[in-house]
């Protein structure tokens, strides 16, 4: 049974509240096809895959019971015109022959993720181009991905988050792309730390005569560092590159390894660095360069990966984790985005007004927050939601984003209040710009929750309480509008599946895609 708290448009304070007690209305269908694609531009390469999904009914929620990867397309470098922007021109033509040579039309993509990484989100053009190809290549749940997001990616899409679980190890993921380097720890299952740096195997390019055709900022920064003189269009000194390559693998090393950095690998770092409470078990590569590091990539792109992956070998090698082959390397971060299963699940919702609904593929944080106590703390509770908005690259505003909690213990007045409050305050910034409050609980204290926000604390932005629902950090909720027959709102939950996922009943044995 469903219970939906409804608070009608335009009602003031002493209105009518509606209570409804019905059961949500589901889909007749025991079995739902879905037709997925993953588009990945990175800084390096770009490439794409196509999936077909088959979800089942479990009790009242869909579950994926099937994945086929239907097409892996080309590896393509990723084009930039001559003012250093991505050129949309030839992406399109790339991700228009993938379409054909998929037998795929964008119309009959039910579901996918385009993403922005490395070096190519910070292109000046870069949020036109995902938003035109999201608009162009079917129905989309991101259109770029930020440091946090894309080692997120790259640690459960390689299979690292799985390792972790299936041989209690501690793992490290280091994904090292054309411009930048990610580095996720994980421990059963969940990420523990991670950090991102700029160093990557186009930081510097070159032409079929070995002539530098580009030079990012990072680039500048090495060659300095050793001495080296890079000039576009000029060859450079053999000796001076190797020594800039070795710097590159000893300040990735020096990052992944120690707890107190210098000063100049702390330059390099996009996020907060690693604990680095201990070492790793096991460490696995991903990217671009992890094709280089495993002895899968003979040829060379007129970049730094070769070189770059033979000194990274060298040191890894002497530290002493042991090191296994992913089960996805160069593709760890586009098959994670690509394949994702829908679950269906009635609600207990209090929502106003009725026209913020229906929502669409708002983004979930799961913050750490400590609800077993007595006494809530309202400020850890902010805390814990701005650090949960910051690692997904989420804290700037620029989206609705649901917060997941799992309450805990009684309903006082008192824990609800701080509840709120911190809650509230984490989400500031957001709130501010007048983007809802999307609240997402596993128990049966939404309605509350959400009447609290608005009587007792006054909020003036729309609000959406959910209860009754389990979520994960990286899944992405429609919330429909108002079942006028049943008085419920249905939500449906898309939750990134990476391979070998033991949630999801991937074989711990057999990679697959």
């Amino acid at each position: 049974m469903t219970q939906t708290v409804i608070v009608p448009d335009g009602e003031e304070e002493g209105g009518r509240v509606f209570f409804t007690n019905v059961r949500r209305s589901l889909e007749e269908e025991d079995e739902i096809r879905l037709v997925s694609v993953g588009v990945d531009i990175g800084s390096s390469t770009s490439h794409l895959v196509f999936s077909r999904l088959v979800l089942e009914r479990l009790d009242s929620r869909y579950i994926v019971s099937e994945r086929e990867v239907l097409h892996e397309s080309e590896v393509l470098l990723t084009p930039y015109a001559d003012d250093m922007s991505i050129d949309a021109v030839a992406l399109g033509s790339f991700i228009e022959r993938q379409y054909a040579l998929a037998k795929i039309a964008p119309q009959d993509i039910d579901t996918g993720a385009l993403i922005l990484t490395g070096v190519a989100v910070r292109r000046s053009n870069a949020r036109a181009i995902g938003d035109l190809f999201a608009a162009q290549a079917g129905k989309f749940v991101s259109v770029s991905a930020g440091d946090a997001l894309e080692a997120t990616l790259a640690a459960f899409g390689s299979g690292a988050a799985a390792r972790s679980i299936r041989e209690t190890a501690r793992v490290m993921n280091i994904d090292i792309g054309g411009g930048t380097s990610k580095i996720a720890v994980c421990e059963e299952g969940e990420l523990v730390d991670l950090t991102a740096a700029d160093i990557g195997a186009r930081i510097v390019s070159f032409d079929a005569l070995g002539r530098v055709q580009r030079i990012e900022a990072a680039g500048y920064r090495f060659a300095r560092e050793v001495g080296l003189t890079l000039e576009v269009g000029v060859m450079p000194d053999a000796q001076g590159l190797w020594q800039m390559v070795e710097c590159m693998a000893d300040r990735l090393l020096e990052i992944v390894r120690e707890k107190a950095l210098t000063r100049e690998s702390s330059a390099l770092l996009r996020l907060d660095a690693l604990r680095n409470e201990r070492v790793p078990e096991v460490i696995t590569f991903s990217g671009g360069v992890s094709d280089y590091i495993y002895g899968l990539q003979p040829a060379s792109f007129g970049d730094l990966g070769a070189q770059l992956a033979a000194a990274v070998l060298a040191r890894v090698e002497q530290w002493g984790p042991r090191m296994e082959r992913p089960d996805q390397g160069i593709r760890a971060t586009v098959v994670g985005a690509s394949q994702y299963t829908i679950q269906v699940s009635g609600s207990t919702i209090y929502v106003t007004p009725q026209s913020i609904l229906p929502l669409k593929n708002v983004a979930v944080i799961t913050p750490e927050l400590d609800l077993s106590d007595e006494v809530v703390d309202a400020e850890q509770i902010a805390a814990g939601v701005r650090l949960a908005l910051r690692r997904f690259d989420l804290h700037e505003g620029e989206q609705a984003v649901a917060v997941c909690y799992r309450w805990q213990e009684s309903a006082t007045f008192a824990r609800l209040d701080a509840f709120c409050r911190g809650v509230i305050d984490g989400l500031s910034v957001l709130l501010e710009r007048g983007l809802p409050l999307i609240l997402v609980g596993d128990g049966d204290i939404g309605g509350l929750i959400g009447i609290h926000c608005q009587q007792e604390r006054r909020l003036q932005n729309a609000i959406v309480s959910i209860d009754g629902i389990t979520l994960k950090a990286f899944d992405f909720i429609d919330i429909g509008a108002l079942l006028e027959t049943s008085g419920a709102v249905p939500v449906v939950i898309k939750s990134l599946v990476f391979p070998t996922s033991a949630a999801v009943g991937w074989s711990a044995e057999k990679p697959q895609l």
